[in-house]
């Protein structure tokens, strides 16, 4: 079977679950599969597969037809200016997640070795992008997962950053290890009764720690926002992802533990997504 032939037959299977985005799902996956990129899937169409592709790649489509996010049946997924490596232990990085990137570099374009801590540190992609651009910066990530920190690794010696980085395993409570220049986070901040009615994509394959924000979205912010104010150095920044409507909650919050706020950022559907504030 050829190529265009896959396709086709991969795209009923998808349009018969109702999968938004069939054409492109199918072309990643049949990519993954034959270990080449998807520009060469859609240039020689009339390549043929041998079955044992063939086999590997409608098992990946039977996957995706059943909501599996492919991210995860890549293994793979691009986000500021890098490719990461995750598995279904961690968060899939996403579009709105650049804003914090987006906001680092911008308020360092003059500094110069800058001690970053990120609360709640996942796959890596926010921390490792930010180490990534900035030579003379140095990270340190912590996360309750072992798994989670067993992948920034691997994604930090993609990078190239493994030098600059330490990672530790704990809650951000117990956490009491040094002074930050700049602190960053995207914690957890869905209403654990609304996780139920997110994208099947989501609600059935993403980690549910990673989501789970207590009964009022704000029980992971507030522990991050308690902690911060003691880890932060004086005037130094803390940029933090929250939920679409929890903008003048959160606020509150930060300004009781002394924080200014210099602004707050919308992402790419207009929802207000990321908070800059310094410790005053």
């Amino acid at each position: 079977m050829n190529i265009n032939l896959a396709i086709t037959h991969a795209l009923q299977i998808l349009n018969n679950k109702l999968i938004s985005n069939p054409q492109l799902d199918s072309e990643i996956l049949l990519a993954k599969t034959i270990n080449k990129d998807r520009k060469y899937i859609i240039l020689n169409s009339k390549d043929n597969i041998n079955n044992k592709d063939l086999e590997k790649f409608y098992t990946l489509i039977k996957k995706r037809s059943l909501g599996n996010p492919v991210a995860y049946l890549t293994n793979n997924k691009f986000f500021w200016n890098s490719e990461f490596y995750l598995t279904n232990d961690t968060l899939i990085p996403r579009p709105d997640s650049e804003l914090i990137v987006e906001n680092v570099l911008k308020l360092t374009k003059q500094k110069n070795k800058i001690n970053i801590l990120d609360i709640g540190v996942g796959s890596g992609c926010i921390l490792l992008s930010i180490l990534k651009e900035r030579l003379n910066f140095y990270g340190t990530g912590i996360d309750i997962s072992k798994k989670c920190l067993n992948i920034t690794r691997l994604n930090a010696i993609r990078l190239k950053v493994t030098s600059k980085l330490k990672l530790y395993k704990s809650d951000v409570d117990k956490f009491n290890l040094g002074k930050y220049d700049l602190i960053v986070s995207n914690p957890p901040y869905i209403k654990t009764n609304k996780i139920k009615y997110l994208e099947a994509d989501v609600n059935k394959f993403e980690p549910k720690q990673a989501l789970d924000g207590g009964l009022d979205g704000l029980s992971e912010i507030r522990k991050v926002i308690n902690k911060s104010s003691e880890l932060i150095k004086k005037n130094g920044k803390f940029i933090l992802e929250i939920g679409f409507d929890q903008k003048n909650k959160v606020i509150n919050l930060l300004e009781q533990k002394g924080f200014y706020i210099n602004s707050t950022q919308k992402d790419l559907a207009n929802n207000d997504r990321c908070i800059v504030s310094t410790k005053i």
